[in-house]
Parts: C-alpha cells; sequence; structure tokens
C-alpha cells in the first residue's frame, strides 16, 4: 500500500474561487485518513484530485512511487490507471442486478476469470456479512446493506486505496452508527488506506486513525483525532472538533499565570511566544467541576439552562460575565437559577492569542 503525498497543491475554478490552496499533506499508508471541515472548504475537491477527478491547478500528487499529477512537468495519471476505489455519496448501484452481480460487475468488464470471481467474492461477501443477501436485488435491501454493497463492489478490485466522499450522509442516525463501525472494522481487518471525507466530526473522532482538518482551502492541522482534541493548532482546531463546542472565555495571561473569573491558574511553561495580557482561553464541557459548596480554585455561577440528554447532563452556567457548558452527572441535578461553585479541572491548557494560534 503507498503513502499518498500532496505537495503544495492548489486548485482554482476562477480568479476569484480558490477551493484548495497551497495544499502539503502525507497520507500515511494503511492510514483511515479523514479529510474533516465544513462545507466549501476544499475537502471533497481534495479526494477528487487525488482520484484524478478533478486537476489541480499547481502542485504535485505522488501515490506510492508515481507522480500521479505535476504542475511543473504536466504530468497526468488518468483516474483508471491510479488504482484507486472510489465510494460517492450516492451508492449508484445497478437495480436490475442481484447483490452478486453489483459486487462482481467490475471483474466481469475486465475478464477475472469464474474461479477467481468466486473466491473473491466470498471473501469480501464474507468480510462485508453480505453472505446471505447475494441473491437479493438492490431494492430489497436496507440503506445500510446498499452501502455495503457499494463498499464490497469496490473492494473486490482490490485498489490500494479506498477513497470514500460522505458515504454515511444519507443514512438515518442508527445505521450511521452501524456503518461506522462497519468501516472500522474493515479497515482494522485489511489494512487499507482508506481516505474520507465527512463535515461530521464525530465521525472523524470515532473511525479516523488521522484527521486532516480543512478550512477555507488551507489546512489548519493534520494530526491523530486526540491530538487535535488535546492540543488544537488554533481557535478554529479547538472550535471545531468537540461536541457540544468549547467554551471561549476571556483571561489575562502575566508570565507564567492565566487568571479567569478570580480564578488563578499557575501555566506548566510559559506561552511559546510573546503574547499580550489578553487571551482566549478554551475549556471544553468536561474540563470543569461543579458543587453546591465552594472550596478553594472555585468561582461562583448560576445555571441559566439545564439539558439532560440521558447518560450525561450538560448545563449552561453564568459566570464572571460569560455563558459556558458543564458536563456534569450527579444523582441530585442542578436545577435552574441554582447557586453553583465551578472547578477548572483541565490538564492541558488551551490558550490562544488574537489571531487565534494556540500559545501553549
Amino acid at each position: 500500500m503507498p503513502d499518498i503525498v500532496l505537495d503544495k497543491v492548489s486548485k482554482s475554478f476562477t480568479k476569484q474561487t480558490h477551493a484548495v490552496e497551497d495544499l502539503s499533506l502525507v497520507i500515511p499508508d494503511g492510514s483511515f485518513t479523514t479529510l474533516l471541515g465544513p462545507s466549501g472548504c476544499g475537502k471533497t475537491t481534495t479526494l477528487r484530485m487525488i482520484a484524478g477527478l478533478e486537476q489541480p491547478t499547481s502542485g504535485e500528487i505522488i501515490i506510492g512511487d508515481s507522480v500521479v499529477f505535476s504542475g511543473k512537468t504536466g504530468a497526468f495519471v488518468a483516474p483508471a490507471k491510479r488504482d484507486l476505489g472510489l465510494v460517492f455519496q450516492s451508492y449508484a448501484l445497478w437495480p436490475h442486478f442481484t447483490v452478486a452481480e453489483n459486487i462482481t460487475f467490475g471483474l466481469e468488464i475486465n475478464s477475472v476469470g469464474k474461479k477467481e470471481m468466486n473466491k473473491r467474492l466470498d471473501e469480501i461477501a464474507s468480510a462485508l456479512r453480505l453472505d446471505s443477501l447475494l441473491e437479493r436485488y438492490t431494492s430489497e435491501l436496507s440503506g445500510g446493506q446498499q452501502q455495503r454493497v457499494a463498499i464490497a463492489r469496490v473492494l473486490i478490485m482490490e485498489p490500494s486505496v479506498l477513497l470514500l466522499d460522505e458515504p454515511l450522509s444519507n443514512l438515518d442516525a442508527t445505521l450511521r452508527m452501524e456503518m461506522r463501525a462497519e468501516l472500522k472494522r474493515l479497515h482494522r481487518e485489511t489494512g487499507a488506506t482508506i481516505v474520507y471525507v465527512t463535515h461530521d466530526q464525530l465521525e472523524a473522532l470515532t473511525m479516523s486513525s488521522h484527521i486532516a482538518l480543512l478550512e477555507a482551502g488551507e489546512l489548519q492541522q493534520f494530526s491523530a483525532p486526540l491530538e487535535i482534541y488535546e492540543r488544537p493548532a488554533n481557535r478554529f482546531a479547538a472550535d471545531f472538533l468537540g461536541s457540544p463546542r468549547i467554551n471561549f472565555v476571556d483571561a489575562t495571561v502575566d508570565q507564567n499565570t492565566l487568571s479567569w473569573g478570580g480564578v488563578t491558574i499557575q501555566l506548566p511553561n510559559c506561552p511559546k511566544k510573546d503574547v499580550g495580557p489578553r487571551v482566549s482561553l478554551g475549556l471544553r464541557a468536561e474540563e470543569f467541576g461543579l458543587s453546591r459548596t465552594c472550596g478553594p480554585g472555585m468561582v461562583e455561577g448560576r445555571v441559566l439552562t439545564v439539558l439532560p440528554t440521558g447518560a450525561d447532563w450538560f448545563y449552561q452556567v453564568r459566570v464572571a460575565a460569560e455563558v459556558i457548558t458543564i458536563r456534569h452527572n450527579a444523582e441530585t441535578p442542578f436545577e435552574y437559577q441554582d447557586t453553583v461553585y465551578v472547578e477548572i479541572r483541565s490538564k492541558s491548557l488551551k490558550i490562544f492569542d488574537d489571531a487565534g494560534d494556540a500559545v501553549l
């Protein structure tokens, strides 16, 4: 399986429309890499450039040892010769074919022998749990089953890389959860390199080995999911990854001491660069403690909203002129207008300067 290298790749549709700008990225062999970001950030365009369906304006794309695009030399390898499998958001299955016929269609047109075809069909149907569905027509399948057939049709061709463009967005919540587990199991068992496009940060967190976070066509951070979650490179990364959204509060820094709402926090080390006294402190909902009694290092607040979700309780609390969201589970829940005392329990403080860059 090859690494995929994008070297200063750009794509412009007009002089004013830049979908991707100067993107440099190495997608490791055997990884499950998710291109994540809001609508219009360039993630699908990036996937289509890797596939060869879009030609970059400039830069270079290398898959394994092959340069499949070069803006300098004019090299361009056609999509059919890149040994990639692509699954779109729509399943695009043949309604008049059975499941088995849909899956083996690519082998048929490539004149693969019957014995080899049946061998591959048995293996892929078993891996994707389609054994009992092979004689059915696609109209007789659920959405999740159809999605598995679409993936099987690509995998049976044994591509070196599997490209998935928001394949679960048409499914309901229950089926999406099932298919996330299926795709993660598939990646673990096959060891295939998977490049996955989504705007759903929960999908990215639960399935990926790496996340490339994009905004306005530019790479914001490329790392393991928990690395981005715990140590975001900037405010955008901190805000986009995580549910509920991270809390940002205004704070002040004096050397290695941070102050917010009357609470003083000793920083483990000095900021990476000189920053003004005013900074933005990012705190996730689970990085707070709530109590009915005041203790050292706590600040008083008032409950504005109670949001039970079953397993978790979320509270919106007004603290020092800020409204923050806190995850807190207790046998006796807090109620609207209760006075509470808030403690910061963060092990990795996320501090950002005026430009939105992480400084710690």
